[in-house]
């Protein structure tokens, strides 16, 4: 003991307070990050307020369906990122998924309740990467169950299949460590993102590989219980499952043929074998963003052009003739 005490006497107190200063931190870290996801063990409908839109459109609303690790706050960045289109035709609002993990009976009810609360009649859904799985299901759910219509399905770089993902073994790893309740540590999880972002740097600048690999630190990021339930969701997700159980919903898929996270041809073909009834548009790409895999937060000028010439396709707006508002058709 009196040697133990000798060689604390040697320790430094500079490297005393600089441990004590760090464990602090630490500590704080993992408490406020706790206590953030804890706040967000519900799903939730977020808004991005817009009165012009919703005084245009009281009855109609975009629903965005985030990507792959998507936290609330980038969810909300998509879409003022696409306000410029999407409020042409509708009010604006994206799901925010539950740290608990994902789970689309629950997805379905808040969307329920948010639609009853609006009196919403005309639904259009942004899927944002692996979301368009999600919005596929939900639109295929939410006809069989309530009768309700979904007007347009937009498919944004969306996978069709865990074959359509490039990184198979990631995704192997993910969910076989899930289903053996395996939980990936923020830190494991944290050194994991900046590795395979500077392994593939050439598809983003050096900021977004620092600003994206800190989201997945933050305290507001998604919890590593919900990214490998998406994972999981992905790789067992059918989209046969859902064939001739759109209604008339409208699908369209855009994606740039430079995506090194989903095969843009593989997902485009596959969209169009699974669901040719519906898919009226497949041609659009988004040639310039960077990223080039689903980036409209990154790259809203290129995605705002596509979308400009797309929805008037899919939603032509009808012609006004006294200067009012014109309403979706």
């Amino acid at each position: 003991m009196l040697r133990a005490a000798l060689r604390l006497k040697a320790f430094s107190r500079r490297a005393f307070l600089g441990g004590v200063t760090g464990s602090a931190l630490l500590a704080a870290d993992l408490f406020v990050t706790r206590e953030v996801q804890n706040r967000r063990r519900q799903v939730a409908l977020l808004e991005l307020a817009d009165d012009a839109a919703r005084q245009r459109f009281p009855d109609a609303s975009w629903i965005l369906f985030p990507g792959y690790k998507t936290s609330w706050e980038e969810a909300r960045i998509i879409l003022a990122s696409l306000r410029g289109s999407l409020a042409e035709r509708g009010q604006l609002a994206a799901v925010g998924y539950s740290n608990l993990g994902l789970d689309l009976d629950e997805i379905l009810d808040a969307l329920r309740a948010y639609v009853r609360q609006r009196r919403l009649r005309r639904l259009y859904f942004y899927g944002h990467s692996f979301g368009g799985m999600i919005a596929t299901e939900v639109a295929a759910r939410l006809l069989a169950d309530d009768g309700v219509q979904v007007r347009v399905i937009l498919l944004d770089s969306s996978p069709a299949s865990k074959f359509d993902v490039l990184d198979q073994a990631m995704f192997s790893s993910i969910v076989h460590l899930y289903e053996l309740g395996f939980r990936v540590p923020s830190v494991v999880r944290g050194g994991y993102e900046l590795g395979e972002r500077i392994v593939h740097k050439n598809e983003r600048t050096w900021g977004q590989v620092v600003d994206q690999t800190l989201e997945q630190l933050s305290p507001l990021a998604p919890s590593s219980v919900l990214i490998q339930s998406e994972s999981e969701y992905i790789y067992l997700w059918d989209g046969t499952r859902f064939e001739n159980a759109l209604g008339s919903a409208q699908m369209a898929f855009i994606g740039n043929p430079g995506d090194q996270t989903v095969d843009y041809a593989s997902a485009r073909s596959r969209w169009g074998r699974y669901f040719g009834a519906n898919l009226v548009s497949s041609d659009l790409q988004t040639i310039g963003a960077f990223p080039a895999h689903a980036s409209p937060q990154w790259s809203g000028i290129v995605y705002n052009q596509v979308l400009g010439r797309l929805l008037p396709e899919l939603l032509p707006l009808a012609r006004s003739m006294g200067g009012g508002g014109g309403g979706a058709g």
